[in-house]
């Protein structure tokens, strides 16, 4: 079987929670607000950093009407600082390579907004890798509803597979009528037996065998 094969990004293929992280301090640092914690912040990601950075707020008790100017404040840090910290998960790139020795075509779909999302994907040598890249902001709508994932699909041909880390991934994928992966160890809150998958793994190592393909 070959196909297509579509990957979320934070929390599937690169660990980029230090780095929201530390953009999201600093957007609090800005307006005299202490810090938030790692782990804090990886809960609240997954719906983009504009419904982070309403979160964040929250947790901090600031006024939602100041929403505009933090986000400004949150996007200008974070693309200021994409990928200090943040680092694929061990064994993505030589999977990424197996698939693409064995003929797959591959992409991104990702609720990050596809400039950010680029920055990273450059500055980890991942880019040279993936066809197409759909980001947050690619489309009027964007996960879970399935026009990011349909979009994605489309650009790169028969769907063989689409792997994600969360709650969102798999709401995704289930609106799709994609066969979906569930990478464990990504940012998901949810146990992993009431979330929709063809099956799961903790491994990127594994995945080619999982789907046929020589690693």
């Amino acid at each position: 079987m070959t196909g297509a094969i579509v990957f979320d990004l934070d929390g599937t293929l690169i660990d980029s929670a230090p780095d929201i992280a530390a953009a999201a301090n600093r957007m609090l640092a800005d307006i005299g607000q202490p810090p938030l914690d790692l782990a804090t912040v990886t809960r609240f990601i997954g719906n983009g950093i504009p419904n982070l950075v309403r979160l964040v707020m929250e947790a901090r008790g600031i006024p939602a009407d100041q929403h505009p100017a933090m986000n400004d404040r949150m996007l200008a840090h974070y693309t200021a600082h994409p990928a200090d910290l943040s680092r694929p998960y061990p064994g993505v790139v030589a999977a990424l390579e197996a698939f693409r020795a064995a003929g797959y075509r591959l992409g991104v779909c990702t609720n990050k907004l596809h400039a950010p999302s680029m920055q990273i994907l450059n500055a980890l040598d991942l880019t040279r890798h993936f066809a197409v890249v759909i980001g947050g902001d690619s489309l009027p709508v964007k996960k879970p509803d399935p026009a990011p994932l349909h979009a994605a699909f489309s650009a790169l041909g028969e769907a063989a597979l689409y792997v994600g880390d969360s709650e969102v991934d798999a709401e995704t994928a289930a609106n799709a009528g994609i066969r979906f992966a569930l990478f464990t160890l990504g940012y998901r809150k949810t146990p992993v037996e009431e979330l929709p998958h063809a099956f799961a793994f903790d491994d990127f190592t594994t995945l080619p065998g999982l789907i046929g393909v020589p690693a």
